[in-house]
């Protein structure tokens, strides 16, 4: 009963999470909804037994490629409202591939056959000797080693490919070139100076500072004022 309503708790909150994911304007939100989504979905993994894909959901997925992206969606300057203006334009085509991976869906579920040991395996998904762990990497490297190895080498591809196309050569840029800055000569001069003779042996003199400057004399023009007052009173009294 517990383990039950758990399993549902948890598919309700991945499903409502991963909606969010696509309907929320924020893009920050939306990278905070997918984290909750690979959270949910870690935990329907270990009910159901494999806890080798729950942990690389949580480590993987959830530190390193999730963060990656949302620090990348904070640290950009993206003009959100620029990039919504032609929404109404590209409905019609977004709307027309929908539908095509919809029906696509639909063939695909509709021809869908289980084979006769599927009821056998889902009792018993786990082999009883060995962990998840052990049984999952038995069958990444001995039945599907060269698959395995394949896409690695499709993902390793991938990778050079963008660095390619990423860093493309610019022309009019200005790069450091080390080992024509090591092979300068001439560039530092060591001198011996004597003790206690300063920069003054050299021919280098230290520039003086500046003389302060007099202080401006303030005019009283009042007691000036005051003084011819009282001069020009006493010379009319005698």
């Amino acid at each position: 009963m517990i383990a039950a309503l758990a399993f549902y708790v948890f598919a309700a909150i991945l499903i409502a999470s991963a909606v969010m994911v696509v309907t929320s304007r924020n893009p920050v939100h939306s990278v905070l909804f997918l984290i909750l989504a690979f959270f949910n979905a870690a935990a329907l993994f270990l009910m159901a037994g494999a806890e080798f894909l729950a942990m690389i959901l949580v480590i993987v997925y959830v530190g390193a490629v999730a963060v990656l992206f949302l620090f990348v969606v904070m640290m950009l300057d993206v003009d959100f409202a620029q990039l919504r203006e032609g929404f109404q334009r590209y409905a019609p085509i977004g709307a027309a591939v929908g539908g095509i991976l919809f029906l696509e869906l639909v063939l695909v579920l509709g021809a869908w056959q289980f084979s006769g040991d599927a009821a056998g395996l889902r009792l018993s998904p786990i082999p009883g000797e060995v962990s998840n762990t052990q049984a999952l990497g038995r069958v990444l490297y001995t039945d599907y080693v060269f698959l395995f190895q394949a896409a690695g080498m499709v993902l390793l591809v991938a990778m050079m490919g963008a660095i390619v196309l990423t860093h493309r050569p610019r022309v009019g840029t200005r790069r450091q070139d080390i080992a024509t800055q090591l092979a300068r000569e001439g560039a530092v001069d060591l001198v011996s100076v004597p003790a206690r003779t300063g920069l003054g042996a050299l021919g280098i003199m230290r520039r003086l500072p500046p003389a302060p400057k007099p202080a401006k004399q303030v005019e009283h023009h009042g007691a000036h004022a005051d003084a011819d007052h009282d001069g020009h009173g006493h010379g009319g009294h005698h």
